[in-house]
């Protein structure tokens, strides 16, 4: 069994309350083992046969709309994927973990939607973005509150949907992965 963790976007924002107790109960009747909510809501662990993220992230989507007649992204990526997001972010370590994020995508931007999106007139002076791999790199400077950046229009302009963690809750993330790591038999 593979270790996974699904990133939900837009749970419990603009009035998609969903209870953690009530999203782990629909991951385990659907089949999924080893199922723990991490760091916030919208973030899942869980284990599977190992199988395309891509399948996993369609059939999270479905589960939840069917479930919860709720509309969500679901972002599905492995241990190494999320430590990936830390490492190849280019703005990792240059601002405050709070205010640099990934924004995890459900597939890969062309470049010419990435440079749509980098000359926007919205994005603030000390706002930098960075393309990654089914990535979007986010350092919004000052703080994300004030942001004209946001998921909407990040998604709107790269035609993906996605959700966004910021450096620290991704660490924390990984942490927890590796501690259920070590606590296996």
């Amino acid at each position: 069994m593979a270790r996974y963790v699904a990133l939900f976007g837009s749970i419990n924002a603009g009035g998609n309350r969903l209870k953690m107790v009530d999203l782990r109960a629909a991951f385990e009747a659907e089949g999924f083992e080893n199922v723990e909510t991490v760091v916030a809501s919208g973030n899942v662990i869980f284990s599977h046969p190992a199988r395309p993220t891509r399948g996993l992230e369609e059939k999270l989507t479905l589960m939840v709309d069917d479930r919860f007649d709720m509309s969500c992204a679901a972002l599905v990526r492995s241990r190494d994927e999320l430590a990936a997001a830390i490492a190849d972010n280019p703005f990792a370590g240059t601002n405050e973990d709070k205010f640099v994020h990934t924004m995890f995508l459900d597939g890969q931007p062309t470049k010419a939607q990435f440079d749509a999106l980098a000359a926007d007139k919205w994005i603030k002076e000390n706002e930098r973005v960075a393309l990654g791999d089914r990535a979007l790199y986010i350092d919004y400077g000052d703080g994300v509150a004030d942001s004209k950046l946001t998921a909407r229009m990040i998604e709107r302009r790269l035609e993906h949907k996605g959700t966004a963690r910021n450096m620290r809750s991704i660490a924390r993330i990984i942490d927890k992965l590796d501690e259920l790591e070590k606590a296996e038999p």
